[in-house]
C-alpha cells in the first residue's frame, strides 16, 4: 500500500469522501488500527442497522474510546442522527465513509453541524506513488490503487469502463456521477 498524503483530523469526527475503489477502507485501518468497524456493505450490519439505528450505541462497547469507523454511511443516512448523539453523550470520535456528499444532501440528513469535519481522498497523485509513478500508464488507467498495482491494467474487469466512469463522473459532478455513468455505460461503446 502506497502511503498516503492525507492525515485523518488529531481529535475531530470526520467525513471521508472519494470514488469507490480510491482506498479509503484500507487507508482507515492501516491509520486507525485500534477502531471499531461497522461495514454497511455487510448485509448483517446493513440490514440490523437500518430496522434499528439505536443499535449502533448498543454494539459499541462502554469503555471504547478509540475511533468508530461507519463505512459507506450513504446507504443508512439515518445513522446520523445516532453518531450525534454518540459525539455528545459519550464523546466518541467516528469516521463516516461515503462515495458521496450529495447523497447525503440531497436527503436533507443530519451532517453534524460542525462537529465533523470533512476530508476527501481521491486517487493516487504522483507524489504518492513516488519512483512507481508511470505517466503513461496513469493517463491509460488512472491512478485508482488497482489499476497503480496491477501487473496487468489490460487483465482488469474492463479498464475502458473506470476510464470512462472517471470521466464521465467528473463531468457530472464528481462520484455523485456513479449512477448516470453506469446508466450511460452501454452507449460508451
Amino acid at each position: 500500500m502506497y502511503p498516503r498524503l492525507l492525515q485523518p483530523p488529531p481529535r475531530q469526527s470526520f467525513f471521508l469522501f472519494g470514488p469507490r475503489g480510491v482506498g479509503k477502507t484500507a487507508w482507515l485501518h492501516q491509520q486507525l488500527p485500534g477502531a471499531l468497524f461497522f461495514d454497511l456493505l455487510d448485509h448483517q450490519v446493513y440490514t440490523q442497522l437500518l430496522a434499528g439505528p439505536q443499535r449502533l450505541g448498543e454494539r459499541i462497547p462502554q469503555h471504547h474510546k478509540d475511533w468508530v469507523v461507519v463505512d459507506e454511511i450513504q446507504r443508512v443516512p439515518e445513522l446520523l442522527n445516532e453518531v450525534h448523539r454518540l459525539i455528545e453523550s459519550r464523546k466518541l470520535r467516528f469516521v463516516l465513509t461515503g462515495s458521496s456528499a450529495r447523497k447525503l444532501r440531497r436527503r436533507s440528513v443530519n451532517l453534524l453541524a460542525g462537529r465533523a469535519v470533512t476530508r476527501h481522498m481521491h486517487p493516487l497523485t504522483a507524489l504518492e506513488l513516488g519512483k512507481d509513478f508511470d505517466l503513461k500508464r496513469a493517463l491509460r488507467y488512472g491512478c485508482l490503487p488497482l489499476a497503480c498495482t496491477s501487473d496487468d491494467p489490460h487483465g482488469l474487469a474492463d479498464h475502458r469502463s473506470l476510464d470512462r466512469f472517471h470521466l464521465v463522473a467528473t463531468a457530472a459532478g464528481g462520484t455523485g456521477g456513479l449512477d448516470y455513468a453506469l446508466r450511460t455505460r452501454r452507449s460508451w461503446s
